[in-house]
């Protein structure tokens, strides 16, 4: 095979592993413990399961614990989203994964942080590789 047509394979390849799209925003502030949203406010358990709607969102089932890393301020007849990770035996290869579920979904077993910052949300929160 060539030179010239290895490269081009392979810039091509790249070029398909490297796209993201930015989705509709879900709000405009979050709730977060800290400025980067790095540590946990709580520890949730599902009520009910969620199927995420697209790639914004995470899979959750019935009795799953959630780790709950921010709380979406609404804006005015928007529901009330939060982002967390999920842990279980199920969907086990989301785990570690951070995405939005709706808070109605989860009950609050513990909470981490009791002082909390409000913080714009970024375009980067509402990517989708």
């Amino acid at each position: 095979m060539s030179y010239p047509l290895m490269i081009l394979l392979c810039v091509g390849l790249l070029h398909q592993t490297s796209s993201a799209v930015l989705m509709d925003k879900l709000a405009d502030n979050k709730i977060c413990g800290d400025a980067e949203c790095s540590y946990v406010l709580s520890v949730a358990t599902a009520l009910d399961d969620f199927i995420a709607p697209d790639c914004r969102f995470i899979n959750i089932k019935k009795g799953q614990m959630v780790y709950v890393y921010s709380k979406l301020i609404p804006e005015e007849g928007a529901g009330v989203f939060w982002s967390g990770s999920v842990y279980g035996e199920r969907y086990v290869e989301q785990m570690g994964i951070i995405g939005y579920f709706p808070a109605v979904v989860v009950k609050e077993t513990q909470k981490f942080k009791e002082e909390t910052v409000k913080i714009p949300t970024a375009e980067m929160d509402f990517y989708c590789e």
